[in-house]
């Protein structure tokens, strides 16, 4: 068994990488039957399946320490050979969908390989190849700019992962001061997030006019692989956010205001508090947290209990906050090891075991499906995914004693409570998009007056008074990376937050039928569009009428009358 340190990453040469790729558009086209085809085919994938490795494994090293110098060359040299990559790619579905032997491929491969190939073709033109490399570089400039914080709070310096505990502090003052020293530290640099996202969305506008479209939207659309529904389906969507979400978010922050004592609309710094006596913490350290996470998955399902063992046999996790390391967290793949990787900054709240919950959940798909051929149908679209994570976290609830220890009870209101709170603000990322990338010609004041707007519309429980800087200003999309590095992406979390809420309340009846659910949806990777895998398990498209309004009058009721006695 290899571990992820063993790994060997070594650059390719992206001449020889192109001609190799370049070869099988040939041998595709020259195969005289489906049998040769098909070799071709999956060695192509083989062939892809080692690129992508490579890029991962160095794009995962730089995260761990942005400031290793041969894993920054390295990642900048995977950043400007990705475009170039991808035409050779491109060139081979353009060979595929015209193929004599498409149909033997859909019979064999599935139809999805098709309609996301032809999606793909609307998603790329070898025009705005230098512009999608300076797209890349833009957005690892804002990574990095992040990635490089020191905030200085009572006389020492923290990066902003390290600031999080801070600004959940019980103590009023004090939480209030974090807050202030993180938003100053914002807006000494918003100029650069500014300069950095006004290149972007021009960029951007001009990519999509170049490809014949209406400025980016369209072709935002197309990169995302939107396969199953429209900006008319997601306008809708917002429509019901506002109309059955809001009102139920609204009595949830009012209860918090009026349990901390303080006016509402509340500032930011009181609305990251959710009890006087403090957040749900996890009970024990980083290792307490595997240790409870490994029982969960053991106890959970076989599957799960595999899975997870594995992923810790071969040390694919990095999970603490360390200087120079990057933000956030995410999942990927590393498709020669046929493994996940989870990547995260653990910081001693809540959040923690959340990662173990949702970055989990992508890591489980990824395991039940990593034999998959071809590779792009280990993974399906976006918002498919985030099913599989956002649900994960909900299963977790019934462990939170091993996880949070006496304060279960707080992380249980907590987490269908931050459901409900997350999917508006979530649905403002999105508004917020789709306005700046129909007027590209906005100044960056306007950017941040449209956010301000959307604030009012979705979130009114924020008291935008200036008090905070940066925060309370309106300006603080700029901290949400999607926005810079993953244009439309942000709504597929508010999407899948409304099927993991229907988890939620199967949970709530019965979590053996519910876990059959999950597993049914699971295991069909990317096999199909997201809003066919969610019938064929049995589970409601968010785009129906009724779904959102009926999970609102659930979980409104179950917030409404949850038993906080003894909680202070």
């Amino acid at each position: 068994m290899i571990t992820f340190d063993e790994m060997k990453y070594e650059r390719p040469d992206l001449d020889q990488v192109q001609d190799e790729l370049s070869g099988y558009v040939k041998d595709l086209k020259k195969a005289e039957n489906y049998s040769q085809a098909r070799d071709v085919f999956l060695a192509q994938d083989k062939a892809l399946r080692h690129v992508a490795t490579l890029s991962t494994l160095a794009q995962i090293r730089h995260d761990i320490n942005t400031n290793d110098a041969y894993y920054k060359a390295e990642n900048e040299f995977w950043l400007a050979a990705a475009p170039h990559l991808q035409e050779q790619e491109q060139a081979f579905t353009d060979a595929l969908l015209v193929s004599p032997f498409r149909s033997d491929f859909e019979k064999e491969f599935g139809r999805i390989v098709f309609l996301n190939a032809e999606i793909a073709r609307k998603a790329f033109s070898a025009d705005n190849i230098p512009d999608m490399q300076k797209e890349n570089q833009l957005a690892q400039d804002y990574e990095n700019l992040l990635a490089s914080a020191q905030v200085p709070f009572e006389g020492k310096t923290y990066t902003l992962s390290q600031m999080t505990p801070f600004k959940n502090d019980p103590d009023d003052a004090r939480r209030l001061a974090a807050w202030k020293a993180e938003g100053q530290w914002y807006k000494d640099h918003q100029p650069q997030m500014d300069e950095i996202y006004d290149q972007l969305v021009h960029l951007r506008d001009a990519m999509g006019r170049r490809m014949g479209y209406e400025g980016y939207t369209t072709l935002g659309y197309y990169r995302m692989d939107r396969n199953c529904y429209t900006k008319e389906d997601l306008a809708k969507f917002r429509d019901a956010v506002a109309k059955y979400v809001v009102p139920v978010a609204e009595r949830v922050y009012k209860a918090q205001a009026e349990r901390l004592g303080v006016s509402y609309p509340m500032n930011f710094a009181d609305a990251a508090l959710e009890f006087r006596s403090g957040n749900a913490k996890p009970a024990g350290s980083a290792d307490d947290i595997i240790a409870a996470g490994t029982k969960f998955y053991d106890e959970l399902s076989p599957e799960t209990s595999e899975f997870f063992h594995a992923m810790k046999d071969m040390k694919l996790m990095n999970l603490l906050s360390t200087e120079g390391k990057a933000g956030g967290g995410y999942c990927t793949d590393l498709g020669d090891y046929h493994m996940p990787f989870i990547f995260a900054n653990f910081n001693g709240t809540q959040g923690d075991v959340e990662v173990i919950t949702h970055e989990a959940g992508h890591a489980f798909e990824a395991y039940l499906n990593r034999s998959r051929v071809p590779m792009r149908t280990m993974w399906p679209t976006m918002e498919a995914c985030e099913c599989h994570s956002m649900s994960m976290e909900f299963f977790g609830q019934e462990w939170a004693d091993d996880f949070f220890g006496k304060d279960a009870r707080k992380y249980r209101y907590s987490h269908v409570a931050g459901a409900i709170r997350f999917i508006p603000y979530g649905t403002a990322v999105d508004e917020f998009q789709h306005e700046i990338y129909a007027h590209p010609e906005l100044t960056p004041r306007q950017r941040h007056d449209v956010w301000k707007k959307l604030c009012g519309k979705y979130m009114p429980w924020y008291r935008l008074d200036g008090e905070i800087p940066f925060y309370s200003d309106g300006e603080h999309w700029q901290l949400k990376h999607h926005i810079y590095s993953s244009p439309f992406y942000y709504i597929d979390y508010c999407l899948a937050q409304t099927v993991s809420l229907q988890f939620w309340a199967m949970i709530q009846k019965d979590e053996k039928t519910a876990w059959n659910t999950y597993m049914a949806y699971t295991e069909q990777g990317g096999s199909d569009t997201w809003t066919n895998m969610l019938k064929k398990a049995g589970l409601a498209s968010p785009f129906d009428g009724s779904t959102l309004k009926d999970i609102c009058e659930k979980a409104g009721q179950y917030l409404d009358t949850y038993d906080l006695s003894g909680i202070e």
